[in-house]
């Protein structure tokens, strides 16, 4: 009686043995017929989110900073001009350059004067606040030199109407403000062959005329109007004149007369 053969190596029957110990029947593990591959790593690409929100907050403040600043010139330039024609009420002259320096009195027929002949010795007009009523003959002076001169009637304007008015002079060169004596008007702005009369101290005129007419009207191009010997004893109104001793303007010959007024409608 033939002997049952046994498989070889312990394999049992039906089933093969392969190389690196892999079962025919069953093949590799996790996959059919091969072998498994790892799943390939998707790595998404993150948006640099802080990055652009730091983007947009720096164009939305320049836009905003851009924005208020245009607001703001747009403010400032509003009430601007050009012409003194654009100043309702602004009356002008036509005293011609060429005045005479003299040393005694003149009866202006304008009140405050606005041009015709004047002292040797100008007032000083660097942005200087007197609170005298500085004599009318170096006044006008000052006005040839481009200043403009803001008076008011001390008896009608109030002590925070004069603060008003200082502020838009101190400090300002070309410009000067004393009170005056007799003045039909709270307030008067003066410069060479023009005037404005204001009743209030926050007429926006003012700034208007101040801003257009300081040195425009000068008739002595490259005249100071720095005169510290004023600023230190102003001469008042009725006082007598100190002569030209010291001064630098040369004295004219000529006074011509002003000519016709003009005035700006309302």
């Amino acid at each position: 009686m033939a002997k049952d053969r046994k498989p070889e190596n312990g394999a049992t029957r039906g089933t093969a043995s392969r190389p690196g110990g892999a079962s025919r029947a069953g093949g590799a593990r996790g996959g059919k017929g091969g072998r498994t591959r790892p799943p390939t790593q998707v790595v998404a690409q993150q948006r640099p989110w802080g990055l652009i929100i730091a983007a947009v907050l720096v164009v939305v403040f320049a836009a905003g900073a851009i924005g208020y600043a245009l607001v703001q010139v747009n403010k400032a330039n509003a009430d601007k001009v050009a012409s003194i024609d654009e100043i309702s009420g602004a009356k002008t002259y036509d005293y011609a350059a060429g005045q005479k320096h003299v040393t005694t009195p003149v009866d202006y027929k304008e009140a405050p004067p606005v041009g015709g002949p004047h002292d040797g010795e100008w007032a000083d007009c660097t942005g200087t606040v007197y609170t005298v009523d500085i004599r009318h003959e170096n006044a006008v002076h000052s006005l040839e030199h481009g200043a403009v001169w803001i008076t008011y009637n001390p008896d009608q304007v109030s002590k925070s109407d004069v603060a008003t008015l200082a502020k838009l002079v101190d400090g300002e060169s070309g410009r000067m403000l004393s009170p005056y004596k007799g003045l039909d008007s709270p307030i008067s702005l003066q410069a060479w062959n023009t005037q404005l009369k204001v009743d209030k101290a926050d007429d926006k005129r003012i700034k208007q005329f101040a801003d257009l007419m300081t040195y425009k009207a000068n008739l002595e191009p490259g005249a100071s109007c720095e005169n510290p010997t004023f600023v230190s004893s102003p001469l008042v109104q009725g006082d007598s004149s100190r002569g030209t001793d010291g001064m630098t303007d040369s004295a004219t010959t000529t006074t011509p007369e002003a000519g016709a007024t003009r005035t700006t409608a309302p």
